[in-house]
Order: C-alpha cells, then sequence, then structure tokens
C-alpha cells in the first residue's frame, strides 16, 4: 500500500515543469528526512494521508493526465520505491506524460536504479554540505555523501536535459537548493558539488524558505531570508562555474505556496 495526501495540478513548480496547464503532483506521506523546518510537516512528520492501492496510485496517474498536466510529479516518493518499481512499470503502458522524481536527495544509488527508465525527470532537493547542518536540522547522518552520490547517479541516468516544444522539461535533472538563513557556506558547498556533478545541470536557487511554528523560537530558522543573503548566495552560484538555473523572488516565501492537503478532495478524486 502507498499513502498519498495530495492529487492536483500545480502551478508553482519550476516553469519548466509547471507550464500553461501546471505540474500534475501525487504528494505521498512521510519522508525519509525529518527537517524541523519543514514546510509540508503536516505530511512528513504528521502522517495525513489517505492509503491507496497500486490500482489506485496509477488511477490517480490517469486522472492527472485526463486533467491536462504536463508531466506526473511523484513529490517525497523515496520511502515507496521498491514499490514504486513496479507501479511505474504499470502506469508507462497508458500515462505517456514524464514522470517527476521530486525528493530529498538522500536516498541510495542502489535503489535509484531500481527505476532507472522509469523516471524521465529528476528533481531533488540537495539541502546541506554541511553535515554537522544536516544532522541538527533534519537528523540525516552522512547526507553530504549520500546526497552527492545519488545526484551523481540521477544524472548517469538522464544525461541530457530535453525540452519539447513549450520549453516544458521531457529528460533530465533539475537540483534544487533552499537557501537557509545564516547558512551561506553551506549554500556555496552545495553549488560547488553540484558542479563538480555538471556544470550544466539545471539548479533551482530557492529563496522560499519562511519558519514553521516549529521553527519559531529557534535561534537561526525564526526569521526570513534577507535580500542580501539571496544575492550572495545568487553570486555563488556563478562563482562555482554554473550555467543554467532559476532563482525566486523573495515575496514567494510565503504560506501561500503551501499546498492544501485537503483529504476529502482526495477521497472524492479516487471515488470517481
Amino acid at each position: 500500500m502507498f499513502k498519498i495526501a495530495r492529487v492536483g495540478l500545480h502551478h508553482f513548480e519550476e516553469p519548466c515543469l509547471s507550464g500553461k496547464r501546471g505540474s500534475g503532483t501525487i504528494f505521498f506521506s512521510g519522508c525519509n528526512l525529518r527537517c524541523v523546518f519543514c514546510q509540508n510537516f503536516e505530511i512528513s512528520h504528521g502522517g495525513k494521508g489517505l492509503e491507496v492501492s497500486e490500482d489506485e496510485l496509477i488511477y490517480c496517474m490517469e486522472y492527472l493526465q485526463d486533467l491536462g498536466a504536463h508531466n506526473i510529479n511523484l513529490v517525497t516518493p523515496s520511502n515507496y520505491t521498491v514499490l514504486l518499481e513496479s507501479a511505474l512499470k504499470r502506469a508507462k503502458q497508458t500515462v505517456k506524460f514524464p514522470v517527476v522524481w521530486n525528493s530529498s536527495g538522500y536516498e541510495t544509488v542502489q535503489n535509484l536504479k531500481k527505476i532507472e527508465g522509469l523516471v524521465d525527470v529528476y528533481l531533488p532537493d540537495f539541502k546541506y554540505s554541511d553535515d554537522v547542518l544536516a544532522w541538527e536540522y533534519s537528523h540525516a547522518k552522512g547526507y553530504y555523501e549520500v546526497a552527492k552520490k545519488a545526484i551523481a547517479e540521477m544524472r548517469r541516468q538522464r544525461p541530457n536535459d530535453v525540452f519539447d516544444n513549450d520549453g516544458i522539461m521531457q529528460e533530465g535533472v533539475i537540483v534544487r537548493h533552499l537557501v537557509l538563513p545564516d547558512a551561506l557556506e553551506n549554500t556555496r558547498g552545495v553549488l560547488n558539488a553540484i558542479a563538480e556533478i555538471d556544470k550544466d545541470m539545471f539548479v533551482s536557487l530557492m529563496g522560499q524558505y519562511f519558519p514553521t511554528p516549529a521553527v519559531k523560537d529557534h535561534i537561526k530558522l525564526s526569521r526570513r531570508l534577507t535580500a542580501e543573503e539571496y544575492e550572495e548566495a545568487t553570486d555563488m552560484f556563478f562563482e562555482a562555474g554554473l550555467k543554467n538555473g532559476f532563482s525566486q523572488e523573495l515575496d514567494s516565501a510565503t504560506e501561500e505556496y503551501v499546498p492544501d492537503f485537503d483529504l476529502d478532495l482526495l477521497k472524492n478524486i479516487l471515488n470517481k
């Protein structure tokens, strides 16, 4: 069984994923990281969601395709990698749009090889180059080396970034990095590591961090990013020799961009 919390079109991904019609997101409950600042706390920590079978999951993919989604976007799928190998093999028979693997980046090369050829676009986070920070904020041991090896494997599987005539990515890798307050050297290390894998790889440099209630009293995480911090992070992108990427306006750092995990809506979709 799978546990999911939302199925629907999402218009706030990178432009080459959202396009005009939206990315077809399926949010899985749970996460293999325990980020204290998580913006989807109620599903990653709280476990909110509904259990669905493989048949129901494939139905959700077909439902999103019928809605006109540009792709099928599997959000935090890593806990279900083994099960998804089977589901994606079946789904590929009827779902003709690209499959996006939207993950934390904290996953093994061995597991990624199980889904080789079944995922068209990899969309991993690369959160930390500082393992002390990774442990303090996400309880992730050895995050840096694990994520770097995982992203290198993703790039091996999808070495070329391919777009259709509308600019929608059909194959490739986009690495996301969320710039955190008072953590610019962490960002520098991440950007340098991405450049070591492939300087042509697309990078989404995210400035959307906002403090959730869980960190409202944290000494560093209780504030938003400053314009100066984000500008410096942008400079680091070019200093690392990276060439392709996406940036954000800092006014995107708001709760309005957090999806609504309405289980009644999900039940209606599953009961159609």
